[in-house]
């Protein structure tokens, strides 16, 4: 979907994301995120003409979870508000819509999510089909293992190739201070073979909020916006068998709508919570050895599950707002094996 009103990301903040945060509730981890994304841009609550959140009942053990998270964004003045039980990319994907259709001028986007307490491999069970699949309980580690080892069979990738995506994502986290796992690591015993310890996401907790703005109202707020030049999302099969794992049609098509091949991306934030499917993503986005993959580490690195997609659109726009991007892509996915995919491409202005 190509954009007829210019929207931008003028502002991204998120949590430093911890293995636990027991002594926290999702209010008091999200409200300090909040405050700070809002006061990077001097607008109050009451400034904000639409807002839109996501997070997981399932994650969070009870029903209409996120209606206590509004706590974090206030009470008064009264807001437009809406919610998806999705990652927060699709959150904004929403947001971003109800500004091009006029009905807002700046929306906040924020989403959280506390794996800690429970068993989240288990958790993301509940995704799958629940007749023939979920009974057998195959967690997300044992299908991305199937998805690994279909790559692997495919002679696109091996485990010293796997190990060494992993290696540099957690190297790239180094000089990234919200990432919960930094710098080198062994790469571990094997969870499920192939894939060992080092090629799984750390379990954690964190949040993130994101603001956006159009037309002059970003430039106003932002001293370089990073516009939203076309954003699509895409979903295939469901049952993971009657698809084929060592490809990702439905984010090429995703990045196909929203413009990522009309020119050359310089960074590329993808949504890869395993080592394995960073290597489908590149090929299914054509992303050239030249652009920079997960400068900030990644899923890899931190990977709170139903902010990590929204984490790497602010990733991408981050880079812009520094001056270290030009045109940048951004990636998120939800469901089994990279089931459903959404695609950002963002541009800053020349310098």
């Amino acid at each position: 979907m190509r954009p007829a009103r210019d929207v931008a990301v003028v502002a991204f903040a998120q949590s430093d994301h911890r293995r636990r945060t027991d002594e926290l509730s999702e209010v008091e981890m999200v409200m300090p995120v909040l405050h700070q994304v809002l006061a990077s841009t001097g607008l109050r609550t009451g400034d904000i003409g639409f807002t839109c959140s996501g997070s997981s009942d399932y994650l969070a053990g009870r029903a209409f979870s996120f209606t206590m998270a509004l706590d974090g964004v206030g009470a008064w003045p009264p807001i437009a508000e809406s919610h998806v039980e999705m990652d927060g990319a699709w959150a904004l994907y929403e947001a971003w819509v109800k500004i091009l259709t006029g009905e807002a001028d700046t929306a906040l986007v924020y989403s959280y999510g506390k794996s800690s307490p429970g068993e989240v491999r288990d958790v993301l069970t509940r995704q799958l089909d629940p007749y023939y699949l979920a009974p057998l309980w195959p967690d997300s580690v044992a299908l991305a293992a199937l998805q690994a080892q279909a790559l692997i069979d495919a002679g696109d990738t091996d485990e010293p190739g796997l190990a060494a995506i992993a290696a540099r994502s957690r190297d790239s986290a180094t000089a990234n201070p919200h990432a919960q796992v930094r710098g080198a690591r062994p790469q571990g015993d094997y969870l499920v073979g192939p894939l060992r310890t080092g090629d799984c996401p750390p379990v954690g907790d964190g949040a993130a909020a994101v603001v956006l703005a159009a037309g002059d109202a970003a430039r106003d707020l932002c001293e370089r916006p990073a516009w939203i030049r076309g954003m699509d999302h895409r979903i295939e099969a469901h049952g993971p068998g009657v698809r084929d794992l060592t490809d990702s049609p439905s984010a090429r098509l995703a990045a196909e709508r929203a413009g990522a091949f009309e020119a050359p991306v310089d960074t590329a934030e993808l949504h890869a919570p395993f080592s394995s499917q960073e290597v489908v993503l590149r090929k299914a986005l054509r992303l050239s050895d030249g652009v920079r993959v997960n400068p900030s580490g990644g899923a890899l690195a931190a990977n709170p599950v139903m902010a990590a997609g929204l984490i790497r659109i602010g990733e991408a726009a981050a880079a812009i707002h520094r001056g270290e991007s030009d045109r940048a892509l951004a990636h998120a996915t939800s469901g089994p094996c990279l089931q459903q995919n959404l695609v950002a491409v963002l541009e800053g202005e020349p310098s």
